[in-house]
């Protein structure tokens, strides 16, 4: 049952939307919250009369995101990590212990009712891997010590208190200027060093003028593509009377990437002030910041720095809202992001129209990730030439990158565009061991030889001209005790659990190339399985709607192709 003091928030919050249909994830999270974090059918139908949506559309969104329970859970959570990055980090041997300890496997909830246990995706937390989270709280660095004396708590009742410690440096002292010092979530602290002196230069100049200076500083996207940030806004139609929307892409959910992340948990009015520029820029009055749902603490974070610089005055006219996802890797594309934050299952968009045209309900839309937005401040204070002089001809501006797998410090390291992959490496302590592979910029980007990283700068020409992208600047380190079959496998597990089950190559090819992956692994594999594979995935890229048949088709193919002997000993190991 949904209480009457609950309904009267549910209403509130589904007034600060335009359309109160945005309200149905956030209404379902509050419902599910009340209800002893279990959504049953009743409590869905109750949520879908109160926003006006049919009960088969609200149960389609309650059935598609993974942070809904429509099926009871225990008091306690437990969600262990075992993507890539946490399975180097021992993250599987974390969920078998769990397993043992709690007497039930993953998936499963104890007779007592007081755990659940379950083998989840990628959490954002790859830097700081194996990663348990309990129902809302991160427990990170995890150990089996550590794993016992979690569970030892829980069972007495007690949900301990949460510790990060992470590794991070700058050497272009921008996003991660502030990094070291909690004490800067506060507007005073953040103003104290500086902060939204960038905004008030933007404040002074005509809309069209900071477009200009946008997109002399030539600011490519840093959410994967690469795309450049002015002139994307430049899509905006001149002679549009309906409202434009800025949407704000948090949500950091491929394996690999937790970049963002440092930003917004220590530096929040840095992304406050770089959504307040880019609306004035475009002329929009409403911002939306979609995160993801596991970084609920962090969302709280934001609409703090959020309420203080309206407090300030600082944001005049502009409101901003926290949008929470509700777990799925699918809307970090933006189109699916745009349907998501509409109240829908987050599933990609037929594009043209392109979101600039004809977006958020209907109108012109501008989607750009957390990383690029917070470059905007310093383009505005320092001018875009001084942006321009941090990389290199092309690839202008500050890079965060992600350090994770086999070094001996994971964390996110803030160098210039085209700084040479080992730099970044040394920065992250160095590689444990002798290095075998990389994957330079998240799970969904063609992994590389330790020969074919040696010499690699870290920007976006480079990394093309070396046969991989990019993308979110999420590096992945593999050392020479990683099979690779095995990581194939894992990756596509990932994308056929993440797939939205729009397009068939997609939907029916993840399973498939799965399939041949785990024969092979099996023992039961034939040379022909290899070919399949290899088949499959050139006839998926550029068959899908989105990048995801991409996300999963490129990865698995370089996998294959350049460490096809270890593939082909599994069939030769076949009688």
């Amino acid at each position: 049952m949904v209480s009457a003091p609950l309904i009267e928030k549910l209403k509130k919050t589904a007034g600060g939307y335009p359309d109160q249909r945005s309200a149905l994830l956030p209404a379902l999270d509050m419902v599910q919250r009340e209800n002893g974090n279990h959504l049953s059918k009743e409590d869905i139908a109750a949520v879908a009369g109160l926003l006006g949506v049919t009960l088969g559309k609200a149960y389609g969104v309650a059935s598609y995101y993974t942070l809904y329970n429509t099926a009871k859970v225990g008091r306690y959570h437990i969600q262990v990590d075992t993507n890539i990055p946490a399975t180097l980090m021992g993250g599987q041997a974390i969920l078998t212990h769990c397993e043992d300890m709690l007497g039930i496997r993953a998936g499963e909830t104890t007779p007592d009712g007081l755990f659940t246990l379950s083998e989840v995706e990628d959490l954002g937390s790859c830097g700081t891997c194996p990663v348990i989270q309990v129902n809302d709280v991160y427990y990170e660095n995890m150990t089996i010590e550590k794993t016992d004396a979690l569970l030892e708590s829980l069972k007495k009742g007690i949900l301990p208190e949460a510790r990060n410690e992470s590794h991070f440096g700058s050497e272009c002292k921008v996003l991660l200027k502030n990094r070291g010092d909690i004490s800067n979530r506060s507007i005073v602290q953040y103003r104290k060093r500086g902060g939204y002196a960038g905004l008030e230069k933007a404040k002074a100049l005509k809309p069209v003028e900071i477009l200009d200076a946008v997109k002399h500083a030539i600011v490519r996207g840093r959410g994967g593509a690469g795309f450049p940030a002015g002139m994307k806004w430049g899509f905006l139609p001149q002679d549009n009377a309906a409202p434009v929307y800025l949407i704000c892409n948090a949500d950091e959910g491929e394996p690999g990437t937790f970049k963002d992340r440092q930003i917004m948990e220590y530096d929040p009015h840095l992304l406050v002030e770089g959504i307040a520029i880019a609306a004035r820029a475009i002329n929009a009055k409403k911002a939306f910041i979609y995160i993801r749902g596991e970084f609920r603490w962090i969302a709280g974070i934001l609409e703090d720095a959020i309420h203080e610089a309206r407090t300030a005055g600082l944001l005049d006219v502009l409101d901003i809202i926290v949008h929470r996802g509700q777990g799925s890797y699918e809307c970090g594309e933006e189109t699916a992001l745009i349907e998501s934050l509409e109240g829908k299952r987050g599933c990609p968009r037929l594009k043209p129209p392109f979101p600039a045209l004809k977006g958020l309900y209907g109108c012109p839309t501008i989607v750009n990730n957390v990383e690029t937005l917070a470059c905007l401040p310093y383009i505005m204070e320092h001018g875009p030439e001084a942006f321009k002089k941090i990389g290199v001809v092309g690839n202008a501006g500050p890079k965060l990158f992600g350090v994770s797998g086999h070094v001996n410090k994971p964390g996110v390291f803030e160098y210039p565009l085209g700084t040479p992959l080992k730099t970044i490496l040394q920065a992250a302590g160095g590689v444990k061991g002798n290095l075998k592979a990389v994957i330079v910029g998240g799970l969904s980007t063609p992994i590389l030889t330790a020969a074919e990283a040696e010499t690699l700068n870290m920007d976006y020409d480079a990394c093309l001209k070396a046969g991989t992208m990019l993308g979110s600047g999420g590096i992945i380190v593999m050392n020479d005790t990683v099979a690779m079959p095995p990581i194939a496998l894992r990756t596509i597990k990932f994308y056929a659990h993440e797939s939205c089950g729009q397009c068939t190559p997609c939907r029916e090819g993840s399973v498939a190339v799965e399939s041949l992956i785990e024969k092979l692994l099996s023992g039961c594999g034939e040379t022909a399985d290899i070919d399949r594979i290899l088949h499959l995935c050139d006839t998926i890229i550029g068959s899908t709607l989105c990048p995801t048949g991409d996300a999963f088709a490129m990865p698995i193919r370089a996998m294959v192709r350049k460490f096809l002997a270890e593939f082909e000993t599994l069939v030769t190991a076949n009688p």
